[in-house]
């Protein structure tokens, strides 16, 4: 009769999980080493400090470091791209919104994926759209910059976004073609490139993310933030307009969600993980008061992956409907 020590137990096993089709890493504990959190935009923009917000949180629930790393470009492309090339093992993961993994697929035939090569984890906040002016542009609230704008018409506007067919791109061409108004649409790799040219007046104005930098760049005299284009505004934003001020376009809602994306094909166990942790860090008093003073409205702990899918899928079909609206073709179709 054979004799079965440990180790020959331990190879039995790890043939088992080979002959079940699974990869070696699929018995391993996790996370085993650090984890790496891929922000799809430069450095200093909004979606990097919320990321590193939530890194710190992560590292904690975790118990192993999460290494925030920036790719800006592409609208969100190569940050995408970055998550998907890496293997489905749950290291790498995307601090995403609709701009990076459903308008690229939807939009860009240079695009190699399609929304539903990532799985998303949970939702994370929903964060406030508004519209800045640069300083030198004589108006106060969102009627009298359409006001404006409709006077320039042998000189059109040039507003800056994050990239181009990005959520604000959409919002701005959504705007001059509902208004018939004559505006040039300038891309940049992320929001803080473009705040720096609209600070610096190389630029008109900016369709962008709230940041609570943009206060105080308005009180220097560097901008003005007209409006958000919010319905509900968040608590830290109290100061702001809302869109259903304006009497021209009160129902020009619109907002961007976020959340945390992994590649389609991580075990499960992996990805309930990582909303396991979400849910840890969005209960926080201390991560929601910094948040909410950034703009957003902070998301509930996502409890399953069903209630995650469905979210996910109102996310896309929200999208859908205004690539429809703008007669945009929709490539992931």
């Amino acid at each position: 009769m054979r004799t079965f020590t440990r180790r020959h137990f331990l190879q039995s096993a790890g043939a088992t999980c080979t002959l079940a089709g699974l990869p070696a890493w699929a018995a391993d504990a996790f996370p085993a080493k650090p984890l790496t959190l891929v922000v799809p935009y430069p450095a200093g923009g909004a979606s990097d400090a919320s990321a590193r917000i939530f890194a710190e949180s992560f590292t904690q629930s975790l118990n192993q470091q999460v290494i925030v790393e920036n790719y800006g470009g592409g609208t969100g492309l190569i940050g995408a791209n970055k998550v998907l090339s890496a293997p489905a093992d749950g290291y790498t993961f995307l601090h995403g919104s609709p701009n990076e993994v459903i308008l690229p697929p939807m939009l860009n035939p240079a695009a190699r994926y399609k929304p539903w090569d990532f799985v998303f984890a949970a939702p994370i906040t929903t964060a406030s759209i508004v519209l800045l002016v640069r300083n030198g542009i004589p108006v106060g609230t969102m009627d009298e910059f359409l006001d404006y704008a409709r006077q320039q018409k042998d000189k059109p506007l040039t507003y800056a976004s994050v990239g181009i067919d990005s959520l604000y791109h959409l919002m701005g061409d959504a705007l001059a073609t509902r208004l018939n108004l004559p505006f040039l649409h300038v891309p940049y790799k992320g929001a803080a490139p473009a705040l720096q040219d609209l600070a610096g007046g190389q630029v008109d104005f900016g369709i962008l993310p709230y940041q609570t930098s943009f206060d105080g760049m308005q009180a220097q005299g560097r901008l003005k933030v007209i409006s958000s284009f919010s319905k509900d505004m968040a608590p830290g934003l109290k100061h702001i307009a809302p869109i259903t001020q304006s009497k021209q376009i009160p129902d020009f809602v619109h907002e961007i969600g976020g959340g945390y994306f992994m590649r389609k094909g991580t075990p499960a166990d992996r990805v309930a993980a990582l909303r396991k942790a979400i849910g840890e860090a969005v209960v926080k008093p201390e991560i929601r008061s910094r948040l909410e003073a950034e703009g957003r409205k902070v998301a509930q702990p996502t409890e399953t992956q069903a209630q995650a899918d469905a979210a996910f899928k109102e996310m896309t079909d929200r999208i859908a409907a205004l690539l429809k609206v703008l007669g945009r073709k929709n490539l992931a179709l």
